[in-house]
């Protein structure tokens, strides 16, 4: 531990290039060594110790209340940055250096919370992350049968919405009528940041289990894909929880519709089928208290396997459709759903509320199986971006005004 705090110290103090990046690659060689308790106290070091020069940062405060000049609110910037950022910087410099920081701040997370302190480390992190790993640094790769086996390896254990069980299913995911596409960065050569997955069928689907149907003819698959009108955006997974708040999402889901639309022109249509993670935490706590006129389905849909049963599922689906459109245009200021934040932040519009289109366990814990389809327009997209960052105006289609009408309607 004495030994990683020398050489921090150290490297900050360095002036050549060529030493700094020796002692960088020191110090990540030392921290490797620690165990995680030694790790955990030297980034409380790094946290604590790297503060600004508190004498220079007053005095720089007071030029520009001053002098309110542009020179001197650069100075005040200078002065406000804190040793610990160059610190980071010169970290980078090693071999390995971007990776390191990444699974630093990784692990640092599950500490923010009852250490505040820690989250100065997290946020000079975050800051750098945003400049290291903006669009200008990552290439789009397409992702097939063919790509390295580790790189494929690395989709199987990141898939965060619907499991990849095998590899069998995972060649299914990569058939001629599903493409895969990911984000890499020059630092982490062999590192999916995010991907996503799309399946290009003929029009809107509304359902899980056909698109993730194995397929073993490989020329229907592809007789499928040059027939297709449509492309379902039904997975996005990001990789890296270091890189947690540095978005990429937008970005891939832009460029792949352009990638698509030229190798398949005939697409018409680019949409999701998004899982409604929040949807039951809401309703639970909506209905808990008896009073709410929705109250009596509670005990229906705490009895087990319902949606296996036609006749009593049917029962559940209107009020559980027009809640759902109700959850889903609440303002964002009211916590909306992450998911309808990240596309009707893209500009996607609303579209259509499925029932039942995941019986996966998952599914069912999240949202009763329901699911969601964002379009996502050419036309409309900007305005849609627009519309919703200003005001929060979250644009749907007239069928989810139909469920919404149905909902203001009710006794």
């Amino acid at each position: 531990m004495d030994r990683a705090k020398q050489l921090a110290a150290t490297l900050l103090s360095q002036r050549g290039e060529a030493s700094g990046a020796q002692v960088a690659r020191e110090l990540h060689h030392v921290l490797r060594a620690l165990d995680a308790d030694d790790r955990h106290h030297f980034q409380r070091h790094l946290a604590t110790e790297f503060q600004p020069d508190e004498a220079a940062l007053r005095a720089a405060a007071e030029r520009y209340l001053a002098d309110a000049t542009a020179e001197a609110a650069a100075a005040l910037a200078r002065a406000g940055d804190p040793p610990r950022q160059e610190l980071l910087r010169r970290m980078n410099m090693a071999p390995g250096g971007t990776g390191a920081l990444i699974a630093m701040r990784s692990e640092i997370a599950s500490f923010l919370r009852g250490e505040p302190e820690l989250r100065l480390l997290d946020a000079d992190l975050k800051h750098l992350f945003a400049s290291w790993f903006n669009r200008g640094f990552l290439e789009l790769r397409r992702i097939d049968w063919q790509s390295p086996a580790a790189v494929l390896e690395k989709l199987i254990a990141y898939e965060a919405v619907h499991e990849i069980k095998g590899w069998d299913d995972l060649r299914r995911r990569l058939a001629p009528d599903r493409r895969c596409f990911a984000f890499f960065h020059p630092a982490l050569p062999g590192e999916p940041l995010i991907f996503v997955e799309v399946a290009l069928v003929q029009g809107l689907a509304t359902a899980m289990p056909p698109l993730l149907a194995r397929q073993t003819d490989e020329a229907a698959a592809q007789a499928q894909a040059m027939c297709a009108d449509t492309a379902i955006f039904y997975s996005i997974s990001s990789c890296q929880d270091g890189l947690r708040g540095i978005s990429f999402g937008n970005f891939l889901i832009k460029q792949v519709v352009e990638e698509l639309k030229a190798e398949f022109p005939q697409l018409k249509r680019f949409s999701t089928l998004s899982p409604v993670p929040g949807f039951r935490r809401w309703l639970g706590q909506r209905l808990a208290n008896g009073s709410d006129p929705d109250a009596a389905l509670l005990p229906q849909l705490e009895s087990s396997g319902w949606w296996n049963d036609p006749a009593q599922s049917e029962t559940l689906r209107a009020p559980l459709l027009r809640l759902c459109a109700r959850y889903l245009t609440r303002q964002p200021s009211l916590r909306i759903d992450p998911v309808a934040r990240f596309h009707l932040g893209n500009g996607a519009r609303l579209e259509r509320v499925n029932w039942l289109s995941n019986n996966a366990p998952r599914g069912i814990r999240e949202s009763f199986g329901i699911m969601v389809n964002y379009l996502y327009d050419h036309d409309s997209i900007e305005d849609n971006h627009e519309a919703f960052v200003r005001d929060g105006t979250i644009v749907r289609s007239p069928e989810v005004d139909a469920l919404l009408k149905a909902y203001s309607n009710q006794p």
